[in-house]
């Protein structure tokens, strides 16, 4: 287990910290060859150098975000900025569905953007699988 990831649940208050250990339950179970680690400030899990999902404290919830979830076409998942990313937002641990969060996850391993070499190719992005 990736400590500075603990670090960061064990900082959160009640129900936050709550819903990231779920979170970081169901990710590690179902990404067991991903690499996890803090990234611009927040826990991010990685296959070959790729970001695939994370999550982070918001105002008033938790975001978990997944860099190409839109690409998923699946219900539940919002899109999220200008690229390829897709979240799901939190305010209480009894809201996270394991099996809608496992079938994303698994989807988060056949369907991949890119996101390690987007600076690298100026902002565009590319089909990994």
């Amino acid at each position: 287990m990736e400590k500075s990831i603990t670090a960061y649940n064990e900082s959160l208050s009640g129900e936050d910290s709550a819903i990231c250990e779920r979170l970081r339950h169901e990710i590690d179970r179902n990404l067991n060859n991903a690499e996890s680690k803090i990234w611009h400030g927040h826990p991010v899990w990685f296959i070959d150098g790729n970001p695939i999902v994370g999550y982070s404290k918001l105002k008033d919830s938790i975001r978990l975000l997944f860099w190409s979830g839109q690409s998923f076409e699946v219900d539940g998942l919002k899109p999220e900025g200008k690229f390829k990313a897709a979240e799901v937002r939190y305010t209480g641990v009894d809201q996270i569905d394991r099996t809608e969060l496992k079938r994303w996850l698994e989807k988060s391993i056949r369907i991949q953007w890119d996101y390690k070499n987007i600076v690298k190719r100026k902002g565009k992005l590319e089909r990994l699988i």
